[in-house]
């Protein structure tokens, strides 16, 4: 699935949420230089959405706070199985 995001370098701590919009704005602590803040939004995102950081991938806005993000679409149940 591909996600539309909005990113907030230099922040206090790691967060992601969601946008009124249906967005998730990803708060990292890393700054904005030599790609630190990509390789916190990947690691972030990953573990928003429990999945292996190599399996999300930015596809465009590597130099931008606006990023479109492609992220495996969960597999299995999303609820446990009782019974």
């Amino acid at each position: 699935m591909r996600l539309r995001i909005r990113v907030k370098p230099g922040a206090h701590v790691d967060s992601v949420s969601r946008e009124p919009d249906g967005s998730l704005r990803v708060s990292v602590r890393a700054r904005a230089q030599d790609g630190k803040a990509n390789e916190a939004v990947v690691k972030a995102v990953a573990g928003f959405y429990h999945v292996p950081k190599s399996q999300v991938r930015i596809l465009t806005g590597l130099s931008s706070r606006t990023k479109t993000l492609e992220v495996p679409d969960p597999s299995g149940p999303t609820l446990p199985i009782i019974g």
